[in-house]
């Protein structure tokens, strides 16, 4: 990828690398994304899917067959599209956080899932795993932004505080966040006072802000692509995230909607 922009999906879909301290490591080839099919839609044509009866706000108004808690609604999402539960209640706490704070934007559990899987396997990047508190089991680092290989250079902004590098700054965690849009996005989705990109309920929430932001609606077409497409400036991200939100949001409705389940 040549594009990198406020977030860096374009370093972390191709060339995450994975340390057991925030330092960088080796790069890998063990792409997140590669094995992922591009959806065959045109940019800007058309916004994934959304099922009410899949969201997590179903949960509000409980009924024999509908979930009546965030856990319970995530263990059983987790069944029906294999993402982790960690990451699935993170983007679900995170749409009802933004339905509270941006009720025009209709960000969906399923957009931020879609991005997750493309970023960094939904957390399980390269052997690390999301533990029970959203925290990595250890930390997901880009590779250093020096100017090779194709990406920008970006000089250090975080004195290396996230990602272990004093000269050149990385995309970190689960989002695949840098650090200088970390210090304007960061959340503290737990209320720890200790916003961390390392840890999905955080970095899920940042993420749900920054593609919040200015009143943009995700759920148009129009909305939907441009919010993608500033987060990584590549359609075929958007065509990957696009298919694989329409995919979660299909498989966790048929499973919450099942008779009798």
């Amino acid at each position: 990828m040549v594009v990198v922009v406020l977030l860096v999906g374009a370093v972390g879909v191709w060339f995450l690398t994975r340390a057991s301290t925030p330092k960088p490591g080796l790069t890998t080839a063990d792409i997140p994304a590669l094995q992922v099919t591009p959806a065959r839609v045109q940019p800007g044509s058309a916004a994934p899917v959304s099922l009410t009866a899949a969201d997590p706000v179903a949960l509000r108004q409980p009924t024999a067959e509908q979930p009546s808690s965030l856990t319970d609604w995530a263990n059983r999402v987790t069944a029906a599209t294999g993402v982790p539960e960690p990451a699935v209640w993170a983007y679900g706490n995170a749409e009802l956080a933004m339905r509270t704070e941006e009720p025009d934007c209709h960000l969906t559990w399923a957009t931020l899932a879609g991005i997750g899987r493309v970023e960094s396997n939904n957390g399980q990047f390269g052997g690390a795993h999301l533990l029970p508190n959203g925290e990595e089991s250890a930390p997901v680092i880009g590779v250093p932004l020096d100017g090779t290989g194709g990406v920008r250079n970006i000089p250090d902004t975080d004195h290396g505080r996230y990602d272990g590098d004093p000269v050149y700054d990385h995309a970190v965690g689960p989002m695949q966040f840098l650090p200088s849009t970390w210090a304007d996005y960061g959340a503290d989705a737990l209320g720890n006072g200790q916003p961390d990109p390392e840890n999905v309920n955080d970095a899920a929430l940042a993420a749900a802000h920054y593609l919040c932001v200015g009143g943009r609606d995700m759920g148009t077409a129009s909305g939907w692509w441009s919010g993608l497409m500033s987060y990584n400036d590549s359609a075929v991200y958007g065509q990957k995230v696009f298919g694989l939100a329409d995919s979660y949001a299909r498989q966790a409705y048929a499973a919450l909607n099942t008779i009798g389940h």
